[in-house]
């Protein structure tokens, strides 16, 4: 009676969840092979058809090489992990050995394994720590990083399990992508991805697109643009709407701008002025330096939202980067034309098996499902937790918010527990050490301006007397240990100055404190006119707050809540509409690349050219032939992929005005996607045959190429706003 139960307590408690009945046998199981295996001199290799036997060894190999002897939860994990699913694992509980495990298990089942991690620090980290416990297994592991040279590259990807950042994989696809012999490739077929930070990658950074581009020049700077929008008035000339995601002149500021200028802004023969002008009001009004973006080393870095990092690879479509440089009044970077790209989820979607882990998996279980068919395993931490979390402490103003923070901070230190702050940007991190230090309190400040050494000042944070302001913890891939006498003082005490759009980044931040059952506390000080409330439910009237400053009545929690879950709905409607649009072509892709590889791979490219020009194919070198057809048909593929991308790129722009016909937009996209596609077979034949009876055909490709991600415009497409401000108009009339 106590196991059904517990089942259905299983199922009602974990959305999404996986029943951990079955795993629980295997790690008993595995138990009772502890002594005989433990006595062994040598391991042996086990065989994958027994998960008792593997999970036997592995707990032995690991205790022998690298001094950790896997508890039950790690087994637990594993094992969730080798069936696929995404292992929810507190902050502490060990999921990198559990990942180790896993992917060892997955190669000794023939398969091979890229570990997906969000950074190359972790990465190289982890790769290495590992490394003795792979050996043991039998199992070969490498990684690679930003600054890995090609042949590195090539040696890693050979191992059985490979390291890496998404990213670098990803842009490693990309380059395989453009190679014109067969074994100039180095990225393996897909088989596992083992993915770190799962959450955070397959649903916060999913609809990134990593770009691979050519045949740079410069970027179009607009510095009248940005002197002209400084000039603005917000509230006379331009107002920006409730979620500040879009910002639009008013009838006065058009006028304004017109008058400046001397041009009608809205020519629908000139749109080029309106499209500058926008763009730099959206540098101007709707990115904040030290919040969205930093400046250092003369270049503009964006800010990972969901991470607290500078993003070094990470850049705004062309038009807005160019318009956030002259607002800096920085040199224009350099553009240049697509040549291939694909989204961190299409990326994924490639490898037929997915796991991962994570500390936040239940609250995305509809996502992961949704998205990839992922169910999420809720693993139970090896000891308790038994970290006291406050309540809200939820004030009127923000200054009001700041004033009690810092006095909370004042009142904890004296007491000599450390003390760890989590701040919503890099601003706000810097403006919260200032008060600080009018306080006589030095506190170290973590953000995206020095993330290069967040190891070393995570590792700190659990001392005594510790004060450590950071700027999101998701990812940082570091364990808070406490210091001496610590525990006595309470442990780690965790401060939130704000609440995050997402549920799950709060979580991160409370799950540093109270790691393997150890003491700690957390609290989150929140303010009525945060950016999350006044963007999400800018309607809603706050509550009065007590004689004492504090705003206890209930309506003041369900605010908080209702704006998370506002912000939370409208991220999830974002990523399933990009996907909408993205998965169309990342199906293209795939048929685009079997031909590729055919081409790459075969004589198929030589067949179909003798067939079509036989003459041609008699004057040509008996031993030039085959090669010379296999670079023009390579040719005509990549520069008609690369048109078709620009296409689909000018199409999804103006493709929302279909709904001002009471048309469907992504239908439509969809239709005109697809006819142009079936285009593009017979254009690649005409474009091959064609330099096939050239003398000496044009097969130049860029001088240069580079990869990069772009950050998703924030904004929409400047049809999504024009449309905005048509839909607008219409309903105020």
């Amino acid at each position: 009676m106590a196991s059904i139960s517990g089942f259905v307590r299983n199922l009602l408690d974990r959305p999404g969840g996986v029943n951990l009945s079955p795993y629980n046998k295997i790690v008993n199981a595995a138990h009772a092979r502890a002594d005989r295996i433990g006595k062994l001199e040598e391991l042996p290799e086990p065989a994958m058809d027994d998960l008792a036997e593997f999970c036997a060894v592995a707990r032995e190999a690991a205790d022998r090489t690298l001094g950790l002897r896997p508890y039950d939860v790690q087994l637990l994990g594993t094992l969730a992990l080798l069936h696929g699913h995404v292992a929810e694992m507190a902050t502490g509980e060990g999921k990198t050995l559990s990942g180790a495990m896993a992917a060892a298990g997955y190669a000794l089942q023939g398969k091979r394994v890229h570990v997906m991690s969000v950074n190359d620090y972790l990465a190289k980290r982890d790769a290495e720590w590992m490394e003795p416990f792979y050996t043991a297994m039998g199992v070969t592991v490498g990684w690679v990083g930003q600054n890995s040279t090609r042949e590195e590259r090539r040696a890693a990807y050979q191992c059985d399990v490979t390291y890496g950042p998404v990213s670098e994989i990803g842009f490693d696809v990309l380059r395989d992508r453009l190679c014109t012999a067969a074994d100039e490739r180095i990225v393996p077929t897909p088989e596992v991805a083992l993915i770190d930070e799962a959450d955070s990658v397959l649903v916060d950074e999913a609809r990134v697109p990593l770009v691979m581009a050519g045949a740079a020049d410069a970027g179009d700077a607009v510095p009248e643009m940005a002197a002209l929008v400084r000039t603005l008035v917000r509230g006379y000339h331009y107002e920006i709407d409730e979620g500040a995601r879009n910002v639009y002149l008013t009838p006065k500021g058009a006028d304004s701008v017109e008058n400046i200028l001397g041009v009608e802004l809205y020519d629908e023969n000139e749109p080029g002025t309106l499209i500058e002008v926008n763009l730099a009001l959206h540098a101007h009004a709707l990115l904040a330096k030290d919040v969205d973006y930093i400046v250092r080393d003369g270049r503009v870095q964006l800010i990972n939202p969901s991470r607290g990092r500078v993003a070094l690879l990470q850049r705004w479509p062309d038009g807005l980067q160019a318009a956030v440089e002259a607002k800096e009044a920085l040199p224009p970077s350099e553009k240049g034309e697509i040549l291939d790209s694909i989204t961190i989820q299409g990326l994924i979607r490639r490898y037929p098996k997915i796991s991962g882990m994570t500390g936040t998996a239940v609250a995305v279980s509809e996502q992961l499902g949704e998205f990839y068919g992922l169910k999420v395993a809720v693993i139970p931490p090896n000891r308790p937790c038994v970290r006291e979390d406050e309540p809200d402490r939820i004030y009127p103003t923000v200054p009001d918010k700041d004033a009690a923070l810092v006095e909370e901070i004042q009142r904890v230190h004296a007491t000599g527990r450390p003390i760890l702050i989590g701040t919503l940007d890099v601003a706000e991190s810097e403006n919260l050490a200032k008060l600080l230090q009018r306080r006589n309190l030095e506190p170290v400040v973590l953000n995206a301006k020095n993330d290069a050494e967040e190891a070393a000042i995570i590792a700190r944070a659990g001392e005594r007397d510790a004060i450590t302001v950071s700027t999101q913890m998701a990812g940082r891939g570091t364990d808070i240990r406490l210091g001496e006498e610590v525990a006595e003082l309470g442990g780690l005490y965790v401060i939130g100055s704000g609440r995050h759009a997402s549920s799950r980044l709060d979580d991160q931040l409370r799950g540093r404190a109270g790691r393997q059952g150890d003491p700690g506390g957390s609290v989150f000080f929140v303010s009525t006119q945060d950016d999350l409330i006044t963007q999400y439910v800018p309607d809603e009237r706050p509550p009065a707050a007590d004689p004492d400053g504090l705003v206890r009545h209930r309506r003041g929690v369900y605010l908080v809540g209702h704006a998370q879950r506002v912000a939370e709905g409208v991220n999830l409607e974002i990523h399933r509409n990009t996907w909408r649009y993205t998965r169309l072509l990342e199906h293209q892709r795939e048929l685009i690349l079997e031909w590729r590889d055919k081409v790459l791979s075969t004589d198929s490219a030589a067949r179909a050219l003798e067939k079509a020009d036989a003459e041609r194919w008699a004057e040509l070198p008996e031993d030039e032939r085959e090669e010379r057809a296999r670079q023009i048909v390579l040719h005509a593929i990549d520069t008609c992929w690369t048109g078709h991308l620009a296409f689909l790129t000018d199409l999804r722009e103006g493709i929302h005005l279909r709904a001002l016909g009471r048309m469907s937009p992504i239908d439509e996209f969809h239709r005109e996607a697809v006819a142009e596609y079936k285009t593009l077979q017979a254009e690649i034949e005409r474009r091959s045959l064609a330099s096939f009876e050239e003398p000496e055909p044009d097969l130049r490709r860029p001088s240069a190429t580079w990869t990069y991600l772009v950050q998703d415009n924030p904004f929409g497409t400047e049809w999504d706003r024009i449309l905005k401000r048509v839909t607008s108009a219409a309903r105020r009339g």
